[in-house]
């Protein structure tokens, strides 16, 4: 099968090369662009979800890469993976994302990754795991878990799809 072609950054309008190169003209940012109607969008949504989320940045980032792994998006966990060793996230914490085993982990982080499962299987919290949200999340950490769960899964589907490698690697 035929790798499917980044587009040519050249042919871009200026705003959307610019928006582009301001973010290391990473691999998803680039083949993205096939999409110049909706990128501009998408970028500015994945912007925010990195830097205005209201969820903690190791929680953010385990339900990140617990999406990744279940999605089996190589780019996904390797981006993600680099991002959360830098904001402290354990080997331990790292290796709980890929199994979702969870018994090693304090209940905080063991619930993120529970309660992003639960997202990814059953498309909801309801019952229990809604009432086990609202214990341990505000409203706007709710809406901001359940948000990144499914941009994520978007951003999955996209990279798997349009078979986005890390940067330096060919599929």
């Amino acid at each position: 099968m035929t790798a499917i072609p980044y587009p040519d950054l050249d042919t871009l309008t200026p705003e959307l090369r610019q928006a582009v190169t301001d973010r290391a003209s990473l691999n998803i940012f680039r083949m993205i662009t096939h999409t110049p109607g909706l990128a501009p969008g998408f970028l500015t949504m994945a912007k925010d979800l990195l830097q205005h989320n209201s969820l903690p940045p190791t929680w953010r980032e385990l339900c990140i890469l617990r999406v990744g792994h279940r999605y089996e998006s190589v780019y996904e966990v390797y981006q993600h993976d680099i991002i959360g060793k830098a904001i402290g996230l354990t080997d331990t914490q790292l290796a709980a994302t890929k199994t979702g085993a969870v018994d090693d982990l304090d209940a905080e982080h063991a619930a993120i990754l529970r309660l992003t499962d639960v997202l990814l299987d059953r498309h909801t919290l309801d019952g229990a795991y809604l009432d086990e949200a609202r214990n341990l999340l505000t409203l706007n950490q709710l809406a901001d878990l359940t948000l990144t769960v499914g941009f994520y899964q978007l951003v999955c589907n996209f990279l798997n799809t349009f078979q986005v490698m890390p940067e330096g690697t060919t599929p």
